[in-house]
């Protein structure tokens, strides 16, 4: 059993998977520098990952993959959840950005389609959307 699944929260769990999946990809190359520390402690802190849980997904040990989902709707889902905890703030920075696109590739995403959803997704969240968008997104 994976230390994931011993939270029944399920939103808590969630955020704590994401964590973790990021955590992963931020250790992918290697050791993890100052700059990712950094971003994931403001991770840490916009998903309330306790220090405790932070310290064991951080365990060299503990290594967290992202299973991605079988249908599209549930990885945009990975992705809007993930969105939303980043636009907390209201902004995303390059560094959050470049780790949300290697998390959408590694939900299962090409590099041209996780790009092109990442665009998106920014524009939206960050309320850039064209008129267009906004009838529809009101008509649906």
């Amino acid at each position: 059993m994976s230390y994931v699944d011993l939270y029944s929260s399920g939103a808590h769990r969630r955020n704590l998977a994401h964590f973790a999946a990021i955590a992963t990809l931020a250790a992918v190359d290697g050791e993890i520098n100052e700059e990712e520390r950094v971003l994931l402690d403001r991770f840490a802190n916009k998903l309330d990952i306790t220090a405790d849980e932070y310290k064991e997904v951080m365990e060299s040990d503990n290594k967290y993959p992202i299973n991605p989902p079988a249908s599209s709707e549930e990885r945009l889902q990975r992705l809007f959840d993930l969105f939303r905890i980043i636009f907390v703030d209201h902004i995303i920075d390059k560094e959050e950005r470049a780790l949300i696109t290697k998390y959408a590739i590694g939900l299962g995403y090409r590099s041209e389609s996780a790009n092109l959803i990442i665009k998106r997704s920014i524009e939206i969240f960050s309320g850039q959307i064209a008129f267009e968008d906004y009838l529809y997104l009101l008509k649906h």
